[in-house]
């Protein structure tokens, strides 16, 4: 590991303690144990039991008290000042927060920690987050057993990820922001040199939402579609229409576009059918645009349809706004890298269309998520989230922990 830090941070590693919140040999070992168990036992979201019994059960014996969130999986845990009415002053918690659930996906990868559940696979690196959050909390945890731990932090695991519009808002409704001011996240990034972690102020990720469409007429023959409603032809200028119209009517620095991903109608080749279907998603790269989207959808779609005399029922499944991280909480997390790592261990990042429910926290609290890089050092394989042979160079892990930590004593720091 110690070719991944800085000097200064190595020698601390070496030194076996966690008194400045940097992560011990002994607890780095165990950390590493923990994600492999959670590789080889991935959950799908709202099924996260033995996940969450798991991390509820190692906080436990930390001294800690974590709860369960109301759903039955996921649970948020409190690390307090051993002096907590005399250090605080009622100042809001920083919130670390991790996702723990897995996808419907076949693990590919021929490692001893290959998932033992048939198509099910932590190919996101959800068990990566998670445990860096729970190696933060118990970092943290050691620091208030010795009185040097300035602020409370809430350690937030959060169930669902990957289903919408997420567990995030669950969890807000079982009270994970409750007295949060802050809120921080990291990613893994098969893109970054383990070691490394990407920042971006403003939007990092797409707003994700689905889009289904229903579209009627009378049906008829085809040898006379003047008498009657060419249905076919309505669901194709709708397929068409709606990516030109919206790119006439929002800035295209929004990012706003309209992918279809599956369009179905009619049985024969000579009957005008009376139904089609459409389906497909909105992405979105700007907060406000995203919240218009909806009623631009509904107009632009009625107007399309009704020129073919087409009627038309609209679904618009709102998912996730874009991830926008709060300027001064990505400076916190950058000079938390730099105090580790140094400088050079923070990169610039891309916006990316993939959507992330961590942006329903900021909805509500500033925030910022960081980029953790999971990929070996010189390694050339192409790899990328979603699929079967993701895994992460564990080394990330001690990163994901000393960072969080860091921001933590950096955050109480500036009041």
């Amino acid at each position: 590991m110690n070719q991944l830090l800085s000097p200064q941070s190595a020698q601390r590693s070496e030194r076996g303690t966690s008194l400045d919140g940097t992560l011990p040999d002994a607890l780095r070992g165990e950390l590493v144990a923990f994600r492999r168990d959670l590789h080889m036992h991935p959950e799908l979201g709202h099924q996260e039991f033995r996940t969450t019994a798991a991390i509820k059960d190692r906080l436990t014996r930390a001294g800690l008290r974590p709860r369960v969130l109301d759903g039955g999986t996921g649970l948020i845990c409190d690390v307090h000042p051993r002096l907590a009415d005399a250090a605080e002053g009622g100042r809001p918690l920083l919130a670390l927060r991790a996702d723990i659930d897995g996808l419907p996906i076949p693990d590919t990868k021929t490692v001893p920690y290959r998932s033992t559940v048939p198509d099910r696979a932590h190919a996101c690196g959800h068990d990566v987050h998670t445990t860096v959050v729970l190696g933060a909390g118990l970092v943290l945890a050691a620091l208030a057993r010795r009185d040097r731990l300035p602020q409370s932090v809430r350690l937030l695991f959060q169930p669902a990820e990957e289903v919408l519009p997420g567990g995030a808002t669950d969890a807000i409704d079982s009270g994970a922001l409750d007295g949060v001011g802050r809120i921080i996240a990291v990613h893994c990034d098969p893109r970054v040199d383990a070691g490394r972690i990407g920042l971006r102020p403003g939007a990092i990720t797409s707003a994700c939402d689905r889009l289904e469409v229903a579209l009627s007429g009378p049906g008829g023959h085809t040898a006379r579609p003047h008498l009657t409603t060419d249905l076919v032809t309505a669901a194709a200028r709708v397929v068409t229409d709606v990516p030109a119209v919206l790119a006439r009517r929002v800035d295209t620095r929004a990012g706003l576009a309209v992918t279809w991903g599956r369009v179905a109608s009619g049985h024969a080749p000579n009957v005008i059918p009376q139904h089609a279907e459409l389906s497909g998603t909105v992405r979105c790269l700007d907060l406000p645009a995203w919240r218009a989207a909806p009623d631009l959808l509904h107009a632009v779609i009625d107007e399309i349809a009704a020129l073919h005399h087409a009627k038309s029922e609209i679904d618009y499944i709102r998912g996730v706004p874009p991830v926008v991280n709060e300027t001064s909480t990505t400076e916190l997390l950058r000079n938390a890298m730099a105090a580790r790592f140094g400088a050079q261990s923070v990169e610039s990042t891309e916006q990316s269309l993939g959507g992330e429910d961590f942006s329903w926290y900021l909805e509500h609290v500033p925030g910022a998520m960081a980029r953790l890089g999971v990929r070996t050092p010189n390694d050339p394989t192409p790899r990328d989230l979603h699929q079967g042979d993701f895994d992460a160079d564990e080394r990330a892990i001690t990163v994901g922990v000393e960072l969080f930590t860091a921001a933590a004593l950096l955050d109480a720091a500036r009041g």
